[in-house]
């Protein structure tokens, strides 16, 4: 699918979500489950700092529609029995392995293309990089998220153009290109760069966030 297709999935989850206390905030397994759907991405990895949660269940529920794998990266023997626990009947769908995310990414699954780190996790920018390295080395794109953002006030990723979402407890997306593209370029739209603009009905209370693309021209979007 194109980078169209995307933005039509990720658009059509965050349509659906609605500001207050008695309306569903920004859903995080539902977002990233969306965008990677959209994006037909074939091989999922999560990073997590401690067991495994909403974003692996997102990811899970994408797979279904993808047709590709998911792997959870756990710490310990321990956080693996209790992600098994959590995710009930989703953990059969799941590939859990034991160990660390920035030497598995660059090895086993360097050609991961979505990639979600937790930001609790103490060398989540290493992370970051080592995708990065990979993602360079390939002919491919990669979508890198990283979840619980304001947690660790983790605003950008190793001067990487990123977009900070207000979704659960922030949630950073940066599209790392392939060697050879402009950062610019994703999925083969090229000569456009793109900005997120969130805007809030004020007589509904819908939270709209939007992908804008323009090659020149300012884009503008009115209420």
């Amino acid at each position: 699918m194109g980078c169209w297709s995307a933005e039509y999935a990720t658009k059509a989850y965050l349509r659906t979500i609605k500001m207050g206390s008695s309306d569903k905030e920004p859903n995080v397994a539902e977002f990233i489950s969306a965008l990677s759907a959209g994006k037909n991405a074939q091989l999922m990895v999560v990073a997590c700092a401690t067991r495994a949660g909403s974003p692996a269940l997102g990811l899970v529920a994408a797979a279904h529609q993808t047709g590709g794998r998911v792997i959870c990266i756990v710490s310990s023997e321990e956080e693996l029995q209790l992600s098994i626990d959590i995710l009930g009947c989703n953990a059969t769908q799941v590939e859990f392995v034991v160990g660390e995310p920035q030497t598995l990414l660059s090895s086993e699954y360097s050609k991961a293309d979505l990639v979600v780190i937790d930001c609790n996790l103490e060398n989540h920018e290493d992370i970051f990089k080592a995708v990065q390295i990979s993602a360079e080395r390939r002919k491919m794109s990669t979508t890198v998220l990283g979840y619980n953002a304001l947690c660790k006030n983790s605003w950008q990723w190793g001067g990487s153009e990123t977009h900070l979402l207000p979704i659960g407890e922030g949630l950073l997306m940066t599209t790392i290109a392939a060697r050879g593209e402009s950062s610019g370029h994703e999925n083969g739209c090229s000569g456009k760069r793109s900005r997120w603009i969130v805007k809030v009905d004020r007589c509904t209370g819908e939270e709209h966030v939007f992908r804008v693309r323009s090659s020149h021209r300012r884009a503008v979007i009115k209420a």
